[in-house]
């Protein structure tokens, strides 16, 4: 099975045609997504620079997914002011962004010619965590997403670093 043309393991694929042009997405190259998340202070930042610097000695690609939070909040937006049917939309659309954003990381990925590992700062499954459970679900069900799915396959690895 594929998630957004990476075997489920972050294994191996063909090449194959993509809009009229062939992507390099051959034997031999590996796509790793990684997830690190965490509490803030937890060295989210720190192990991404060092994954980074490591991997790229090693001759590997690597792509920084920037935290989606960050990047809306950073506009401006309060959540004090925020009722709670807002601060469930707000909820939902990060979600719906940061699978974007996310997307256009992994796609991008798929075309390199040496191995790559796209490293998220945070998760699709970090918005569940500043949500009451059901406020979840409603998103899941309205946005026809499965959380196993989400869980389970959308990445490769998810490292949880712990604030010391």
């Amino acid at each position: 099975m594929t998630t957004n043309g990476i075997t489920r393991n972050g294994g191996l694929q063909q090449a194959k045609a993509v809009d009229g042009r062939e992507e390099l997405d051959s034997p031999g190259i590996k796509v790793w997504r990684l997830v690190l998340t965490g509490g803030p202070c937890g060295g989210k930042t720190t192990a991404q620079n060092r994954l980074a610097t490591f991997f790229e000695s090693l001759g590997w690609r690597v792509f920084r997914v920037p935290e989606t939070a960050t990047i809306l909040l950073n506009g401006g937006i309060s959540f004090a002011l925020l009722t709670d049917e807002q601060r469930l939309e707000f909820q939902e659309n990060l979600l719906k962004t940061m699978f974007q954003i996310e997307d256009t990381y992994f796609s991008l990925a798929t075309t390199q010619n040496r191995n790559c590992l796209v490293i998220c700062d945070r998760g699709a499954m970090d918005c569940s965590a500043y949500l009451p459970k059901q406020d979840w679900e409603k998103i899941l069900e309205k946005n026809n997403l499965n959380e196993v799915d989400i869980r389970d396959n959308r990445y490769s690895q998810v490292i949880h670093l712990v604030t010391a």
